[in-house]
């Protein structure tokens, strides 16, 4: 049987048809509690919290774009990363982990997780790259497809590999590359992870998680129903009908994020630009392996400071000076002072994070507009 295409299965897959109504779409269950049968036996649904026809539906369409046998959603990104954590970690396993990432995930990491007995220990993604790992018997490893915010890819198809062999999970948030630009699962990973809020829901009006595998169900449902973190039947299906467009999106993401740090690149006014497609980059030939697309994140440096970063912000017309990404609209931020507030100096210059780093998430305006608006704003500076 022929595999139907990416836009295909984003529109189709997942819906949920009710006999006699002949509903176009899935409809919005605002039900917390689902009638028991006469005979006092349940029916598929019992409770919201352990499922619901809409959150299904949603469920069963991005496991069709993530090529996974089981999908689960989450009321956020952190909340599915939490909920996974600690449903197959225990008291006395260990964590090996890249050391750039999103910032509350490695605050979760470095101070709460060795609070319930479990070590983590951090390793650049160019040292994981190259397996430098010291045995220390790992249960598991988590990366980021595509990390926040210096955007280095790690080997997925060479770590899991390694993870294999060694019997380790292999956990990837793939939120940078989304279901259009790679399937971790495919690469060898055991578990991805999507803070949905971002490209799959793509209107920047909701929080929401959501996560594949092909194994760990009953840990998984565990988890989920015990901490709670479950979305309401109205998020999950705004989720539903975003991904409707997800492929379409992306498209327009992609071409964007490579126009724009075309021309970052290009500016002697720019200390460093960090994107997956640029040629002369140092994970591009990684990138090129693990990657169907580079996505809609460019970050940056700009020569002169802080001030010389604020001040490009302040020249650009087109995108909002706001965290998050992943939306229609343009967003830009200076992650020293978002997304990486929580770290401290010293965890984020190891980090290479610097106070003139600036993350750009390019949405879907038109391409000549945005290079017309950067351009501009670097004239100026």
């Amino acid at each position: 049987m022929v595999k139907n295409g990416f836009n295909s299965r984003a529109v189709h897959s997942g819906d949920l048809k009710i006999d006699g109504i002949g509903n176009v779409v899935t409809p919005i269950f605002e039900n917390s509690t689902f009638e028991f049968n006469e005979d006092g036996t349940s029916g598929k649904y019992i409770y919201s919290r352990w499922g619901n026809p809409t959150i299904e539906s949603l469920e069963d369409k991005y496991a069709s774009l993530e090529e996974s046998k089981y999908a689960f959603a989450f009321s956020s990104g952190m909340s599915a990363i939490t909920s996974i954590i600690m449903g197959i970690l225990k008291k006395g396993d260990k964590l090996l982990s890249i050391n750039e990432l999103y910032g509350q995930t490695f605050s979760f990491f470095a101070e709460t997780l060795p609070l319930y007995g479990i070590d983590v220990d951090f390793i650049s993604v160019r040292n994981l790259n190259d397996l430098k790992i010291d045995n220390r018997k790992y249960k598991a490893f988590y990366v980021e497809s595509i990390t926040n915010p210096l955007l280095e890819i790690p080997d997925i198809e060479k770590i899991s590999k390694y993870c294999r062999e060694n019997d380790i999970i292999l956990i990837v948030d793939a939120t940078f590359a989304t279901p259009y630009n790679q399937n971790p699962l495919s690469l060898g990973a055991d578990i991805v992870v999507h803070s949905g809020t971002k490209y799959l829901s793509g209107h920047t009006d909701l929080l929401i998680g959501l996560l594949g595998s092909n194994k760990y169900y009953d840990e998984i449902i565990k988890s989920r129903k015990t901490f709670g973190g479950i979305p309401d039947a109205f998020q999950a299906y705004l989720v539903y009908r975003g991904i409707k467009t997800l492929g379409l999106r992306m498209k327009q993401h992609n071409q964007n994020g490579k126009a724009v740090a075309d021309i970052l690149n290009d500016s002697h006014k720019i200390e460093a630009v960090y994107y997956p497609g640029l040629e002369n980059g140092y994970f591009h030939n990684i990138a090129k392996r693990n990657l169907r697309g580079y996505g809609g994140m460019v970050s940056f440096k700009v020569r002169g400071g802080i001030e010389k970063s604020h001040k490009l912000i302040n020249n650009m017309k087109i995108p909002l000076y706001a965290v998050s990404l992943g939306g229609v609209e343009s967003l830009i931020s200076i992650p020293v002072e978002g997304t990486h507030s929580a770290l401290s100096k010293a965890e984020r210059e190891e980090s290479g994070i610097t106070d003139n780093l600036i993350r750009l998430s390019l949405g879907i305006e038109d391409t000549e507009d945005l290079v017309q608006d950067v351009s501009s704003a670097l004239e100026k500076l």
